[in-house]
This record gives structure tokens, sequence and C-alpha cells, in this order.
């Protein structure tokens, strides 16, 4: 499946396509193509012409962190403070990334989908600090999300926000700042990486969509078994 296209070829290769076994994907020059499958992701960089023939094989660290990365179960990485996003710069210090697909990040904005709204947690980059976030629903419902020192998860407070897919929340940090999201609850997970990727790209959940497909690139860099192809 297409997760990511830029350049020339991009609406030839639209983000949610998905393509046969042994495709030849032709690129022009400036082309960048990202593609996910049961193997890994693939990132294909024009010009050139690549067959998608799912030769990355994982091994079984990389497999025991995409198992908790996918994790539905509302413990994984409870009291960590997530991977580093990418490279960092020079300059700049890389954001980190959450370790689990399914945590709400309260850095960002947008739609999130929802694989089990009983165990949905709300996640923070950095536990140093005792803070309160202040949770609404555009239906009047409110409430405050304690996190202590060393806390980078809490439990969404279903008692006074009630999860409701389609609905719209705002999540205000202790400094004022203000994140939208609307939460999409889905009625099933796919069990196979590439399904999944794409019931994100129909449901518009972007954001997890790219923790998704930064974080197996992120665990494959590591084992030494992605890259261009």
């Amino acid at each position: 499946m297409i997760v990511r296209s830029a350049g020339p070829s991009a609406a030839q290769y639209p983000a949610g396509k998905k393509l046969p076994a042994n495709t030849k994907v032709v690129l022009k020059a400036s082309d960048k193509v990202t593609v996910l499958d049961k193997a890994g992701t693939r990132v294909l960089s024009g010009p050139g012409t690549f067959t998608l023939d799912g030769t990355v094989k994982r091994d079984q660290t990389q497999s025991t962190q995409i198992a908790s990365l996918l994790s539905t179960s509302g413990t994984a990485g409870r009291s960590r403070t997530g991977a580093v996003r990418g490279a960092p710069a020079a300059d700049k210090p890389a954001a980190p990334r959450s370790p689990n697909l399914w945590f709400i990040d309260s850095a960002q904005s947008g739609r999130f989908c929802v694989a089990e709204p009983s165990r949905l947690l709300v996640w923070r980059a950095s536990v140093v600090n005792e803070e309160t976030m202040k949770l609404s629903s555009a239906s009047g419902g409110a409430a405050d999300v304690l996190f202590k020192v060393g806390s980078s998860n809490r439990l969404w407070p279903f008692a006074e926000v009630p999860v409701t897919s389609g609905a719209s929340y705002t999540l205000t940090g202790p400094d004022g700042t203000l994140r939208k999201v609307e939460l999409v609850v889905l009625p099933s997970v796919p069990t196979e990486i590439d399904d999944l990727a794409g019931t994100l790209i129909e449901n518009g959940c972007e954001n997890q969509l790219g923790l998704l497909v930064e974080s197996l690139a992120a665990v494959e860099q590591e084992t030494g078994s992605s890259g261009d192809r």
C-alpha cells in the first residue's frame, strides 16, 4: 500500500492505493513514494523502476517493538517518554514520538482513530513535572487530566467526558495551548499492518499514520533492514 507520495508521479501513486505483489513501480526524477506491506516500509526515490517483492524480513527484535507500538491493551509505554522522532537537526532536538499508536498525543491536534474506547489513554512526552490538562467536549462535558511526576499516561475521563465516535474535544495544556481532537471509534482493528495503514488513511487519522510509518522505519533502521530500494 502507498502511504506517502510526493513528486511528479504522486497522482499515479496516491496514498491509500493498493498494489499487487511483484508490481513494478516506475518513478521519475524528484519522485518519492513510501510503501508499506507485510514485510515493512520501503522508501522509493526516483528516477528508477522498483519491484515490490516483499523481500524485507523482520527479526524478533523488530517484531517485539512493532507489537508494542500496535498493542491495544492500553499499557504499553506507560512510564516511558517515547522514542525520538527521526534524526535530530544539528541545532534542534527531534520531537519525542508516542510509544503506542493508540495513545492520544496531547501535543497534537487532528483526528484520532480509537481501538479500545474503554482503554483510551492521553499521553505526554515529558514526565519531569506534575501538570494538569483540561479536557472538554463540544457537547459540554469537562474534566481535569492530572499527570503526576514520572507519569506519561492518564486514562481518558470517561465518566465526565464520554468517548463518542465523530465527537470533537479540546485539550488545554497548563500553558493555555489548545489542541482540537476528533475521535473515530473503529469497529475493528486490522491485524495486518498494511490493512491498518489503509484504515488510518480512510478515516483521516493522519497523525497515527505518520507515527506508524515513522516508527516502522526507525525500527528497521536500528536493525539495518530498511532504506531506499
